[in-house]
């Protein structure tokens, strides 16, 4: 089995908070932060994604299995896809517990050895469905997997208070904010590119 710097599952909200414009500019946002110069540096060569959609409970869906970005080919295949998500869930409640579960078990079938995995969680509201999410992303961050968050809080001023109580954890866990949705592509951008290189911009 090879190694990789990172692996990384990319976990997106797809509850029923966000609407369908509003999923598009998540996953148009998304794509753009994938091929910014400095985070295309970062991943390609040394990493594997993995796109991940979640709802409610039991609606969860993985749209791109572990992907090797050894190439720019690569990674623009990969942001395309991104880019064009489909909504394959049911636009539901928001089980973010569930989510991590998924991308424990997702982690645990990767198909090289990371030396820093990280789970990604993209959202723009509370865990209200579902088990808890504090359990297992205490699971998580014993085995070393640090899970970030990306909330978005047009509908819920005060999530990152919820996200940082109940979802961030592992080696070096961190949450960034945007206020509205038009925010979110520079706000993705900061996130990977910490991610990436481990600075702060």
């Amino acid at each position: 089995m090879d190694h990789v710097e990172l692996a990384m599952v990319l976990a997106v909200d797809g509850s029923a908070s966000v609407t369908y414009d509003e999923f598009g500019l998540i996953a148009g946002g998304m794509a753009s932060a994938l091929r910014d110069p400095t985070v295309a540096a970062g991943l390609i060569g040394n990493s594997v994604l993995c796109l991940l959609l979640w709802s409610g409970a039991g609606q969860h869906d993985i749209l791109n299995t572990w992907t090797p970005i050894a190439s720019a080919a690569d990674l623009e295949q990969f942001a395309s896809d991104v880019e064009n998500m489909p909504r394959t869930v049911r636009p539901g409640s928001t089980a973010i517990g569930e989510a991590l579960l998924a991308s424990l078990t997702l982690l645990s079938k990767v198909p090289a050895i990371p030396k820093r995995s990280i789970v990604d969680v993209i959202g723009d509201g509370r865990s209200n469905d579902g088990i808890a999410p504090g359990p297992i992303r205490d699971r998580m961050a014993v085995a070393d997997i640090t899970i970030n968050g990306l909330c978005i809080l047009h509908e819920e001023p005060d999530l990152l208070t919820s996200y940082t109580e109940e979802v961030i954890g592992g080696p070096g866990a961190f949450a960034v904010t945007c206020r509205e949705y038009k925010d979110f592509a520079e706000a993705m951008r900061q996130k990977l590119t910490r991610e990436v290189t481990g600075e702060i911009v």
